[in-house]
C-alpha cells in the first residue's frame, strides 16, 4: 500500500498565511478532505482533478460524524491515494487530530503533520498586540469554550483561567462565554479585565472589538452572530 495522509494546517483563513509545505501537499494531493474554515481561496492551491470532500464542523450546523471523517481518510489511503486532511489554524490545537491519527495507526497507514499559523496568534496580530509581556503576561493558555455537547466544560481549572497575569484564549466560546465570565468573576477575575472578540480572523470580513470581560459577556448574552471567533482576555487585551 502506498497511500499516505498529510495533515495540513491551513492557518486562520488567509491563503497568504499558508506555509510552502502546505501548498506543496495540496498541489500533489489526490484527495483533499477540508474543514469549513479551510475552504474558499485556500482550495485554489489544490491539484486540478483532485477529489474535494467537505468534512467541516460548525456549531449549530449539520456536520459529519468524526468516525465518518476518520473512515474516509482510511478508505482513500487504502486506495493508494495521497490524501490531504486540511484543518484550519494549527491542526494540533482543538482540531480533533488525535482521533484521526488513531484511526490511521489502527489501519497501518503512514502520515505526517504539517504545522500552520495558529488562529490565536493571528488574532493577536490582527489586534496589534503580543501574546506575552515581561512581568505582566508571562503565560499563555488556550481553552475550548464547549464540550462535545456544546456546553461549557465543567472540568476546567477555573483558578488558572482566572489568573490575571495570563493571556487566555477561548476557542469556540461565544455561546458559552456569559456562563464562563460569571464563573471567572466568581473565581476572582476582575470584571474590568480587558477582552477582545476576534471574528473571522484574517478574512476580508474580519472584525476586532475591544471590551471588558463583563461587557463582552453582556454583549454575547444578547447576540452571538454566526462568524467564527476567538476571545482573548488578560492584561494585554487593552493595548
Amino acid at each position: 500500500m502506498t497511500g499516505f495522509v498529510s495533515f495540513v494546517s491551513s492557518g486562520p483563513g488567509d491563503p497568504e498565511l499558508l506555509t510552502l509545505k502546505a501548498v506543496d501537499r495540496l498541489k500533489r494531493a489526490d484527495a483533499v478532505l477540508f474543514d469549513d474554515l479551510s475552504s474558499g481561496p485556500i482550495l485554489d492551491h489544490a491539484r486540478s482533478g483532485a477529489d474535494m470532500v467537505a468534512v467541516g464542523k460548525r456549531a449549530g450546523r449539520p456536520s459529519p460524524r468524526q468516525d465518518h471523517v476518520s473512515r474516509l481518510l482510511v478508505d482513500y489511503a487504502q486506495l493508494d491515494q495521497r490524501v490531504v486532511r486540511l484543518k484550519s489554524g494549527d491542526s494540533g490545537v482543538f482540531g480533533r487530530l488525535e482521533e484521526e491519527i488513531t484511526a490511521l495507526k489502527a489501519a497501518g497507514i503512514p502520515y505526517e503533520i504539517i504545522p500552520g499559523v495558529p488562529s490565536a496568534n493571528a488574532a493577536a496580530a490582527a489586534a496589534g498586540i503580543p501574546l506575552t509581556r515581561r512581568l505582566t503576561a508571562r503565560r499563555v493558555q488556550y481553552v475550548t469554550g464547549h464540550d462535545v455537547t456544546g456546553a461549557l466544560p465543567e472540568d476546567v481549572n477555573m483558578a488558572a483561567l482566572a489568573d490575571p497575569g495570563a493571556t487566555t484564549v477561548v476557542f469556540m466560546g461565544k455561546r458559552t462565554f456569559p456562563k464562563l465570565a460569571a464563573r471567572l468573576i466568581a473565581a476572582g477575575l476582575p470584571p474590568e479585565t480587558p477582552a477582545i472578540l476576534a471574528e473571522a480572523v484574517s478574512r476580508p470580513d474580519q472584525q476586532i472589538s475591544r471590551h471588558t470581560v463583563s461587557a463582552l459577556s453582556d454583549r454575547l448574552a444578547r447576540e452571538t452572530g454566526d462568524q467564527p471567533a476567538l476571545i482573548l482576555y488578560g492584561p494585554l487585551a487593552e493595548s
